[in-house]
């Protein structure tokens, strides 16, 4: 079971939680049957905005950096996790090889490092396989912890990848590949890849990855008995844009008009006094770059003041064509009077941890994932808190960190769904 948490939200229990929090064991079985049929990703990482009406995720990474920001009160759990998720893959397993993100970023490779000794404790022989070019020879870099990192090149032979006089079972992917799948990565017929290449940014879409979010959310409302729109952030998205030259931009205000309409017509239903907002943002990529919230359409008038040779781009410099416009959900959250939104870590099926992300400079309606964000551990509480066997409804103490882990575990189902539907080899196999 998930962990309680000392939340900084200490509002009143509401409805939404304290339905879920009273149906734990239907919602505990509906999980291990979904599990059953679907396999989950190997890691990922969900962040989650809380409205307090409303509690849903906004972004779902399949290659998750920050693990450094995990506490090591939540060590024992991601070691557990690693050491069911590898039994599962691989029981034999000996060498795991992580492949990093091109960089050498400290406060990234603090991750890396971190990943490395989750995997050793969990019995494994771990080494970091960088793929960049420049990396020649044996390169330790040291890290803000005192803690190094040694990054190692890799070797490829013709079905295999690892390292002099290193051969690994398992390579675990800690590169989103937004700028698309290597080929040295390709074609390891003899090695488990984790997570796949058709995870990676170059392929996956948000808008896709949400539409499969939607269809959980319909099943999940379904065995609860409540409207799925309460943890579901509604969405649109359009393609074919060339900021540049002010191309499809008719598409994006027709869109983000009627979800802007949808939005108010929810609000209308539940007496929400707020002002709804959507956030348009690239379809495909992370880094929170590329995002504008939009409150009504005239704020996207705002596009045609941007000089034409600076437009929106993601991560590798590659201009926006395609986005996701979405729901924008307020985030009730505070941490020392700063806006925070909590990051929920999974490896496997399981809820291993998480933080707040905390920006003092940016308000509930906006992303926090930019740059002068902090992280704040999420803290945890004694279990003897979790509601009680014959308690009346309504009894139970706020457990937020248990509706983490829901919300947190539908966007890894969906993740599921998602890659299912996108395996290259099932669908050549259909």
């Amino acid at each position: 079971m998930v962990p309680h948490l000392i939340t900084a939200l200490t509002g009143p229990i509401n409805e939404l939680e304290q339905r879920i929090l009273e149906s734990m064991p239907a919602v505990e079985r509906w999980f291990r049957l979904e599990w059953m049929e679907h396999t989950p990703p190997f890691y990922c990482s969900v962040d989650i905005r809380n409205a307090g009406f409303k509690l849903a995720p906004v972004d779902t990474n399949l290659y998750p950096g920050g693990w450094n920001n995990l506490t090591p009160e939540m060590l024992p759990l991601a070691v557990q996790a690693a050491m069911a998720a590898i039994e599962k893959i691989c029981p034999e397993a000996k060498n795991l090889l992580v492949v990093p993100e091109n960089t050498r970023n400290t406060f990234y490779l603090a991750n890396i490092a971190q990943l490395q000794k989750i995997f050793r404790m969990a019995g494994l022989n771990v080494r970091v396989g960088s793929i960049d070019p420049a990396i020649k020879k044996a390169t330790p870099v040291e890290l803000p912890g005192g803690d190094t990192v040694t990054l190692e090149p890799v070797v490829r032979s013709k079905r295999r990848l690892g390292l002099k006089n290193f051969d690994p079972c398992t390579i675990l992917l800690n590169n989103d590949l937004t700028a698309g799948a290597p080929g040295i990565l390709e074609d390891l017929h003899e090695q488990y890849l984790l997570p796949p290449l058709h995870a990676g940014w170059s392929v996956r879409r948000k808008s896709r990855h949400f539409q499969s979010y939607e269809e959980v959310a319909k099943r999940f409302g379904k065995m609860l008995g409540i409207d799925p729109w309460l943890v579901n952030p509604l969405f649109n998205r359009c393609g074919e844009l060339d900021f540049a030259k002010d191309e499809g931009m008719e598409c994006l205000r027709t869109n983000v008009d009627a979800l802007l309409g949808k939005v108010r017509k929810k609000y209308k239903e539940y007496g929400i006094g707020e002002k709804p907002f959507v956030v348009v943002k690239a379809d495909n990529g992370s880094a929170g770059m590329g995002i504008m919230t939009v409150r009504d359409v005239k704020d996207l008038d705002a596009l045609k003041q941007r000089p034409k040779n600076k437009p929106p781009v993601i991560k590798t410099g590659a201009a926006i064509t395609d986005v996701i416009i979405q729901e924008g959900v307020l985030t009730a959250e505070r941490i020392n009077e700063a806006v925070a939104e909590p990051v929920v870590y999974l490896m496997d099926r399981y809820v291993v941890g998480g933080f707040y992300r905390v920006h003092a400079e940016r308000g509930v309606d906006e992303n926090l994932n930019a740059p002068g964000a902090s992280f704040v551990p999420l803290a945890f509480a004694e279990s003897t808190r979790l509601p009680q066997p014959g308690q009346k409804p309504g009894a139970s103490a706020p457990n937020r960190f248990y509706m983490y882990g829901v919300i947190g575990r539908l966007a890894m189902l969906a993740a599921s769904y998602e890659l299912e539907a996108t395996d290259p080899e099932a669908v050549a196999y259909d």
